[in-house]
């Protein structure tokens, strides 16, 4: 039988930001993220990157969405990837990727990518090849389900982040298995596969299969399409800035929560939309002791 987790309440500490510190201080976050069509989910992770406090963010986006991501925010840099005729990632967008990764101190791959062949070649060999930290989300987690690569036990932390119907093609469970029992199939989960796992939903579940940590931020507004790409981008910033991976995890959480506390509480939970969140993450730090 497996020993109890430890029961994780304090949220961890603000990372410090030096007076003599400068934007290579707190860290490269690389963001891999959207297709034709989906070309806000990458945006959206882009500014949660930049709200988190990394200090430069990149947005790799498929070639032919490159100027829209560009033209959403002047604060993150872009970087054109190939695409296939659909304008999803080709297979080659990995090799692309190569010269990128070994500058960043995280990344994070997922939102609004798509489910293409030349996805799931990019999302299974980053994941069991990346040297640094790795937030997967949205489609870098349907790459991932049934595939051998959640059992390589990559040297670098692997954060996954999904939502219960996502957590059910990675788990093999029902979704009525994981909405009785979230904390306990969530924390094997993480156990057997060297993760550490956010189960979303009411009272978001984070654990590393020895630590578990319940969020209790965040409301029903927040049920709306792009949240989750904030969350991914303000993850990887924490990450970036050397937050340790389950701390990053619990912490994004409940920034990405009390962010969308904030909002609702001025703007309504029903008029709550996903690119309102970066605004209040901001917001958000200030509540966290110094």
């Amino acid at each position: 039988m497996s020993a109890a987790p430890e029961l994780v309440t304090r949220l961890p500490a603000v990372p410090p930001r030096p007076v003599d510190s400068h934007k290579g201080t707190f860290g490269r976050t690389l963001i891999i993220a959207g297709s034709r069509g989906m070309s806000g989910a990458a945006c959206l992770a882009g500014l949660g990157a930049l709200r988190g406090g990394a200090g430069l963010v990149y947005v790799a986006v498929p070639v032919g969405i490159q100027s829209i991501v560009a033209g959403y925010e002047p604060s993150y840099l872009t970087c054109d990837l190939p695409e296939d005729g659909d304008g999803q990632l080709a297979a080659s967008a990995f090799q692309s990727l190569q010269p990128r990764l070994s500058g960043m101190s995280a990344v994070a791959i997922g939102p609004g990518l798509g489910q293409s062949p030349g996805v799931q070649h990019v999302v299974r060999h980053l994941y069991t090849t990346a040297a640094c930290s790795l937030v997967v989300d949205a489609d870098g987690l349907n790459a991932l389900a049934g595939t051998s690569a959640l059992d390589s036990f990559p040297t670098a932390a692997r954060i996954l982040t999904p939502h219960p119907g996502e957590f059910a093609r990675l788990s093999g469970l029902s979704l009525e298995e994981i909405q009785s029992s979230r904390e306990t199939v969530a924390l094997e989960f993480a156990r057997r596969s060297g993760t550490i796992l956010l189960l979303k939903g009411a009272s978001t579940v984070v654990t590393d299969g020895r630590r578990l940590a319940i969020n209790d931020t965040g409301n029903p507004g927040m049920a709306t399409g792009g949240c989750g790409d904030v969350l991914t981008g303000v993850i990887a910033a924490l990450l970036a800035q050397g937050i340790s991976p389950f701390e990053a995890a619990q912490l994004g959480a409940w920034l990405h929560g009390r962010a969308g506390d904030m909002a609702a509480e001025h703007l309504s939970c029903c008029g709550l939309i996903a690119s309102d969140l970066p605004r209040y993450v901001a917001r958000a730090w200030n509540e966290l002791p110094r």
